[in-house]
């Protein structure tokens, strides 16, 4: 039985996708990270149309994998909704301290973070995979050089190329292959309690009634993300290249990581969200 109210490492993630088969869902796989980890997928309800949820692009918010698990775990939607709960398995991996077989890169990520692993976000390359897509990826790289980021880092490092890592490339591939029957794409990250629904002045129809439905259920604020945070994204390349409605959600409060005592009080505004969501 997997405990949402703690960390959900490696061995509890793949723990509760198969508990997920049992309840009646199904899981697949959709590619493997740079450590060669598969990234699962957890498919539950039926229809044509279909919702995607991705949490843990970043290492230190491995919270919202928790999120996404307990959803997957006990939703009912109406339609089909694809979880993604951890796309940088090993970031969080990183960041929980618990890399089992990659412990020889240890000096790597003790160096790159200075010391501090327990807030790295990139995943086992230095890449943040927040800032890997193809959506304005050059404004992008301009605002890291600004920060003076130009290197492999905890966080903020777009990498050299958009898509340039497996796992960014793996959750591209699988929105390619939804896109005709995609209604929504949500990601999970940490901290703020806000949600982000436009990219460079596109909003798809419907994404800001939506938006305002999340906002109305959950008491999160509407809001837009600034400098290095405004290009790059997941959320900004399904916007830009599909025009069909995306959405960051900047689940709970505080610093990241958040603590697992929090999960409780997130998931109950957070949950609301994902019904609205999957209904759409």
């Amino acid at each position: 039985m997997v405990d949402f109210d703690s960390v959900i490492d490696t061995a509890a993630l793949f723990e509760a996708c198969f508990s997920s088969v049992r309840a009646g869902a199904e899981v697949f796989f959709i590619g493997k990270t740079v450590l060669g980890v598969p990234i699962p997928c957890i498919s539950v309800g039926g229809g044509e149309g279909c919702s995607l949820f991705v949490g843990a692009h970043h290492g230190a918010e491995h919270i919202t994998a928790n999120i996404l698990l307990k959803y997957a775990l006990e939703c009912s939607p109406q339609n089909h909704v694809y979880v993604v709960p951890m796309l940088n398995v090993d970031g969080c991996a990183v960041s929980q301290g618990a890399l089992g077989a990659a412990a020889t890169m240890r000096p790597f990520f003790e160096n790159v973070s200075r010391g501090d692993v327990v807030h790295w976000q990139a995943n086992a390359r230095g890449v943040d995979l927040n800032h890997n897509y193809n959506a304005g990826f050059d404004k992008c790289k301009a605002a890291e050089r600004a920060l003076g980021i130009t290197s492999p880092s905890p966080t903020r490092y777009g990498g050299e190329y958009p898509e340039s890592e497996p796992e960014t490339a793996a959750l591209c591939a699988l929105v390619r292959r939804l896109s005709q029957r995609l209604h929504n794409v949500v990601a999970l990250h940490t901290q703020g309690e806000e949600i982000y629904f436009e990219y460079d002045g596109k909003c798809p129809d419907g994404a800001r009634e939506l938006a305002e439905e999340f906002s109305l259920a959950s008491g999160y604020a509407l809001s837009r993300p600034e400098n290095a945070a405004g290009h790059g994204g997941f959320k900004d390349w399904v916007i830009d290249k599909f025009g069909i409605p995306a959405f960051t959600v900047e689940c709970g409060a505080g610093k990241n990581p958040l603590p697992p005592s929090d999960f409780s009080s997130i998931y109950e505004k957070v949950r609301p969200i994902l019904d609205i969501a999957a209904a759409f």
